[in-house]
């Protein structure tokens, strides 16, 4: 009789063999603190990532798409394939510490008014992956946070370091704006009623529009620090040192882009109506320089 499966962990892949297998195997070291079943959708990788797969984790299955299809559309592949009442998103360049899976998973099912929360994300160096909370970019905080960064001169600051909640101890367990698509894990039937993630966007800003969905419907977004995964971050963008030089500058200018493309989709699809038209064009026009500026830094810096 087969077993019944509580929780579907969704892999999206893009070219990280390496990562992806350190992640599995740490899912291995945990499998008994949940009936889970992991799902690993390959983005039309190279890398011999599927064939990893299928020899060395035969249990997993595996979701190929004949090309990368972004974020959205390539965890939205597996959608027709869990059984869990819960998913959790988790990229393939992180690792599962201990009672993760088991607290973040307890955590929810003891909180009815949660839709979806993330853990403490750590870096390899030990800190805060700052992104696991975030506050939605008003255009009050994409001046603070993106062109002056005051947060970074006043980050325990309520009105100026308020996008990555610098005002609340990292320790704290609290509620928040956004989750990390890195782990994100919600309530299959919230995903069902809100569409899952939008395929407008292709890398970035697809984490952010999911949560603006769930927060709307009412429900609670939590950061629940007690427990941390480990995030190397950026490995199919090409940001991290081991990834770094395997991605040509065509491909970093396309996904530095991404994030910028991102903004301007959310700010017409979420906050448009939500201020003068007059403004909202300064405000476009803000996002086209950011383009430009991310633009000569790609070219100058990388």
């Amino acid at each position: 009789m087969q077993k019944k499966v509580d929780l579907s962990i969704i892999i999206l892949s893009y070219n990280t063999s390496g990562l992806l297998k350190n992640c599995l195997l740490s899912l291995k070291k945990v499998e008994n603190e949940a009936n889970f079943e992991v799902l690993v959708v390959d983005n039309g990788s190279t890398d011999n990532s599927v064939g990893m797969v299928k020899e060395e984790f035969p249990e997993v299955l595996v979701i190929e798409n004949k090309k990368n299809l972004g974020f959205a559309a390539g965890n939205n592949s597996a959608r027709d394939y869990i059984q869990g009442e819960y998913v959790l998103f988790l990229n393939s360049d992180t690792v599962v510490n201990k009672n993760t899976i088991k607290k973040t998973l307890q955590y929810l099912k003891e909180h009815q008014d949660t839709g979806a929360l993330t853990c403490k994300i750590k870096l390899p160096d030990g800190g805060l992956d700052k992104d696991a909370r975030r506050s939605f970019i008003t255009p009050w905080i994409g001046l603070t946070h993106l062109f002056l960064k005051l947060d970074l001169l006043f980050p325990k600051s309520k009105y100026f370091g308020k996008y990555w909640y610098g005002y609340i101890s990292e320790n704290t367990t609290h509620e928040v704006d956004v989750l990390q698509g890195a782990y994100l894990l919600i309530r299959k039937g919230i995903l069902d009623k809100i569409g899952w993630f939008d395929e407008d966007y292709f890398l970035d800003g697809e984490d952010i529009d999911l949560c603006w969905r769930v927060k709307k419907k009412g429900w609670k977004i939590v950061y629940y620090p007690e427990v941390s995964i480990i995030h190397v971050k950026g490995a199919s963008k090409g940001k991290n040192t081991s990834t770094k030089k395997n991605v040509s500058l065509g491909e970093k200018l396309k996904y530095r882009m991404t994030g910028v493309n991102s903004m301007e989709i959310f700010y017409r699809k979420r906050l448009w109506r939500e201020y003068p038209i007059y403004f909202n064009y300064f405000v476009v026009v803000g996002i086209k320089l950011l383009k430009f500026i991310r633009i000569i830094k790609v070219i100058v810096l990388d």
